[in-house]
């Protein structure tokens, strides 16, 4: 494998755009999840992946295992489980790009029932590059334990830990997500986090100062601002691309799935956020977390346009 991702993934309802989810009578189906939607991002750019996680054995659990296989995405390791749901999200996508109504359903979800012998260790030691976010670790203690022995598994395999925070503060408070940053600082081997992320785990804002314990690449994002990386070779900021949003959500699992693909085919950090970058704008411009996931060919397209990509 070249990547394998871990975590939660859970089923999509999207309203009509324009659309107030407590009004709406029209959805979009699809999947949610940060490690779910890295997965696909990096199928779509042509690599060899694989998600680890947990589903209920429910319709949604279908279907996010449908969607993921559609996408060539290997699940082998994606696990049913018989006593619990699938997580579900409901959210709108009204006109202007800004979604104001968000409805978790992830309660007792068969993902936060995650733990450590959900790893597929042997599936883990065959990657070169391993990711999951901070989402994960916070739905509950047993969650938490399963991305504790997911990075050790990883670490001791040789592979590249890459970790997103992700923090959203619906799942809990700042003390409790900083408390849990703390249990992975310094053992991944590429931190990707948000400016915004920086002030609330309490963290510099001079990237460079992240280089740390194993940790050897940080990357920052600056929203409209641009992104940043600092190696031990220096500092790279490059400008956001500018396009009209049409729906905000899974731009930063997009970056993701961009710079990782970069770091696969061993680019210059420069060329890698270029290249995330213009993944991110691919997908903000329709919605969905997925929908706008473009393939190499697209990503490149948009590179040497500087402008629309034919689909």
């Amino acid at each position: 494998m070249d990547v394998v991702t871990a975590g939660e993934a859970m089923g999509l309802l999207l309203a009509e755009s324009g659309t107030p989810l407590r009004r709406a009578d029209r959805f979009v189906r699809s999947m949610a999840g940060s490690e779910s939607n890295v997965a696909v991002g990096l199928a779509r750019l042509g690599h060899r992946v694989a998600f680890c996680g947990r589903v209920g054995t429910d319709a949604v659990g279908g279907w996010v295992r449908d969607t993921l296989r559609a996408e060539g995405v290997d699940v082998r390791a994606l696990r049913e489980d018989p006593d619990r749901p699938t997580g579900l999200l409901l959210r709108d996508s009204p006109a202007g790009g800004r979604t104001v109504s968000v409805s978790y359903h992830r309660t007792g979800s068969a993902a936060s029932a995650l733990s450590t012998r959900d790893v597929d260790e042997e599936l883990v030691a065959s990657a070169r590059v391993v990711f999951v976010s901070g989402i994960t670790a916070m739905l509950s203690p047993s969650a938490e334990d399963f991305v504790d022995h997911l990075v050790a598994v990883a670490a001791r395999a040789g592979a590249h830990v890459a970790f997103d925070p992700n923090v959203r503060l619906r799942l809990a408070g700042v003390e409790r997500w900083r408390r849990t940053y703390a249990r992975f600082a310094g053992r991944v081997d590429t931190l990707l986090v948000s400016d915004e992320e920086l002030d609330l785990l309490d963290l510099p804002d001079d990237p460079a100062a992240l280089v740390l314990g194993r940790t050897t690449t940080v990357v920052v994002t600056h929203g409209a601002g641009g992104a940043t990386a600092a190696t031990a070779g220096g500092t790279t900021r490059i400008d956001a691309r500018r396009v009209v949003v049409a729906d905000p959500v899974g731009a930063g699992d997009a970056f993701t799935a961009g710079w990782l693909s970069a770091w696969l085919r061993g680019l210059p950090p420069a060329d890698a956020l270029r290249e995330a970058a213009a993944v991110a704008s691919l997908v903000v411009s329709v919605p969905t977390d997925i929908a706008g996931l473009p393939t190499a060919r697209e990503r490149d397209q948009i590179l040497l346009s500087g402008g629309d990509v034919d689909r």
